[in-house]
Parts: structure tokens; sequence; C-alpha cells
């Protein structure tokens, strides 16, 4: 009992975190300026690539992530449903992408759409709530038709929240699916559903005559005050782990034993402590990675760090996500962009998505699957025109698809 208790408080401390953060950095001072940075938040173009931090600051960047990590964390509970790995993983997803996509106004609709698929099923919510947290992937397609189509008023906004609610309505179905084409290779198997329904609805705009123009917000100069941040994080999930598994690191290697191809739940399997040994020393990896790149801390490489320690309880370890590291650098330091901007930085981040790859053929595989996946997703994000924000999702299962059948010709025992 004290430890499921232990696991809905950790839950909901990293959204109480940061909003406590993003409150000290400014908006418990001047909250007339939150107030209108969580304003600027909601209503500007936020499809790939906007930074909120550069958008609404530090603060109202961070507020807004922490408020939706701290709500759907309820929700969780409001269902009776127990902490899991999986609940890590959705809820730090989100907070991740609520630094650079997702607001307290646009991924409201992907979830009544899911709630209304399960009456309509007459099954519990419960069992699909993951779905359409993850399914928020597409928020942004809802503040485009909210607020940027050539129409205006009420009507455009009630609008928004109707094509939404119909993506989440079919959004399992979809999802389930999809899943069969990678075989569990893609973690992020709802980025490429959401990836698919964002390239229908970009044609469908296009073809209508509205252009999806390119976008790209990128803060800097925030480094030492975001580390700081984010390295205490890191530390206190490691420390804390490491002080509940007996002030020991005892398992840690047999949790790095799992491929962590879907469905590879590691609370369930190896425990809560473990877990949250390998969470926090994920995000110290990554973390390092941002900085020693050149590259810099803000919403989008937050986002992506936040990912992969929500992962690191479903799926993801240093032993399957380094070589996709290795694959996508060879790949960063040969091809025409520099290592440490946002094409080349954000695949290495969002591109763990194949870290199974790794994790089940070998290292030397992964390696190959993060070097495929560099070019794939630099080339990818026009179809959806950014309306999706899991484009390493997207791209992701597409190398999947190609690669997988191809590593069993020359893996022997491959299934």
């Amino acid at each position: 009992m004290r430890v499921k208790f232990l696991q809905r408080v950790f839950l909901y401390s990293v959204g109480v975190v940061f909003i406590a953060f993003g409150l000290l950095t400014g908006g418990l001072w001047h909250p007339v300026e939150l107030y209108r940075s969580l304003v600027r938040i909601v209503t500007v173009p936020d499809y790939l690539l906007t930074d909120y931090i550069e958008i609404g600051g530090v603060s109202g960047a961070f507020v807004n992530s922490g408020l939706l990590m701290v709500l759907f964390s309820w929700l969780l509970q409001l269902l009776k449903l127990p902490v899991t790995g999986l609940s890590f993983a959705c809820v730090l997803t989100v907070g991740g992408f609520a630094l650079f996509g997702k607001n307290i106004f646009n991924v409201w609709p992907i979830i009544i759409g899911v709630y209304l698929y399960s009456l309509y099923k007459r099954e519990p919510f419960s069992r699909y709530i993951y779905v359409s947290y993850f399914g928020t992937a597409i928020s942004p397609l809802v503040t485009q038709l909210a607020f940027f189509l050539p129409v205006g008023g009420m009507e455009q906004v009630i609008l928004s929240y109707v094509v939404a609610i119909i993506i989440g309505f079919f959004l399992t179905d979809l999802a389930a699916h999809f899943l069969t084409t990678h075989k569990g290779y893609n973690l992020y198997n709802v980025g490429f559903t959401c990836g698919i329904i964002g390239m229908v609805a970009a044609a469908f705009m296009r073809t209508y005559g509205y252009e999806i123009p390119s976008r790209k917000v990128w803060s800097s100069g925030n480094n030492l005050l975001l580390s700081i941040f984010m390295f205490l994080i890191f530390f206190l999930l490691t420390y804390y782990g490491w002080k509940l598994n007996g002030k020991s690191f005892k398992d840690y290697k047999k949790l790095m034993k799992h491929s962590g191809r879907l469905v590879t739940d590691f609370i369930i399997l190896e425990g809560f402590p473990t877990t949250l040994i390998n969470m926090g020393i994920l995000g110290f990896i990554m973390t390092l990675y941002v900085l020693l790149t050149g590259s810099q801390l803000n919403g989008p490489t937050i986002g992506g760090i936040m990912t992969v320690v929500g992962f690191g309880a479903f799926g993801k370890h240093p032993k399957n996500v380094l070589p996709i590291l290795i694959g996508v650098t060879i790949s960063a330091v040969t091809n025409k962009y520099s290592l440490s901007e946002p094409n080349n930085i954000l695949a290495a981040l969002f591109g763990t998505t194949l870290a199974p790859i790794a994790g089940e053929f070998g290292p030397i595989w992964g390696v190959i699957a993060g070097f495929v996946h560099t070019a794939v997703v630099n080339n990818v994000g026009f179809l959806h025109g950014g309306l999706n924000l899991y484009n390493n999702g997207f791209a992701g299962g597409l190398v999947a698809m190609f690669l997988v059948p191809l590593i069993r010709v020359f893996h022997k025992g491959a299934e």
C-alpha cells in the first residue's frame, strides 16, 4: 500500500514541481503577465515547431506544462487506475509536449472523443484513457482550426472541437490497427497514428486553398537555469529510487535485459524503485547530450528529455537508447544540418522511440536504426504540416516498417 501511495505521489510531484518552478521564475511575482503568457500560449499557432518558452516565457511554459500533468494525473486517479509505467510515460510525455504544442485549451476534445467512443462501445473509459492522452499529439489541429482559418467567430472554435472530437472517436481503432504495422518496435505508436491523421487533415486543408506555412520558434539563452532545474529533478528521481531500493542499484542490470518492445512496463516487471533509478539516469544522459552537442535547453528539447524519462518506465533504458543516439549522431555529423540544430537534436531525443530495435536485435542494428531515422524524420513533417506533434513517432513507425523485415533476413531467431 505504501509503494502504491508513493507511486501516486511521484506521478503528481513532477507536475507540481513544474508549476512551482514556473511561479518562482516570474509567475508568482507578476500574475497578470503570467495570465497574458498563458493566453499567448493558447492562441498562437502551435504546430511544429513552436517553443512555448519563446512564446510565453519560462514561467508561462512551465505553468502550462505542470497544470496539464497535474490534471492528467488527477483524471487517472478519478478513474481509479493504478499507477504503472504507462501512467508515467503518458503524463510525462504530455507534460513535455506542453512546452511546445499542447496547452490547457487544445487537448480536451481528443479526450472527449475517446470518452464518447467508450460510451459507444459500452466499456469503461479507463480502458482507453491512455490512447486519449497520447492522442493529444494532434492538438495543434484544434488551435489551427479555432483561431487561424479565414472565418472567425465562436463558430470556428466550436468547429475545431467538433472535428477533434470526431478524430478522438476513431483514434482507438486506428491506433490498434497501426500497431500491427510496426509490430511494437516503435514506442510512439499513437504518434504514428496521429501522423496519418495529420497527413489527411493537412491534405484537405491544402486542397481547399489553406496552406500551412513553415514554422520554427526556438528559444535560447536559458541553459544555465534550465540545466540546474532538470539535473535537480533527475538527481531526486535517482536518489529516491536508490533509497527505496534499499540504498542499492540491485536489479538495474535485470531491467536493462528487457528489449523494450511494446508492451514493456518496468514498474510491473521490475518494481517502482528500480524504475525510478532508470528514469533519473536517462534524464541525466539526455540532458548532458543536449548540452554537450552545444544545443539549447528549451521547450522542444526539454519536451524530448521528459518523453524519454517517461518512457524510462515503459520500454527505454540506457542499453537500448544509446545505440539510437550514436546512430543519429553519426548521421548528424555527416548530413547538411549542424549537430546542435533542431532537426538533429530532436531526432536524437525522440528517435529513441526505436529503442526496442536495439534492445531486441543488438546495438549495431540500433545504430543503423538511428542513422536511417534521422533521414526519414527530416522529410516527413511536410506530409502532416506539423499538425502531429509526434513527428518522430510517425517517422519511427515508417522506419520500423522498413527496417525490421530487413533485420529479420539477417538476424537468426527473430520472430
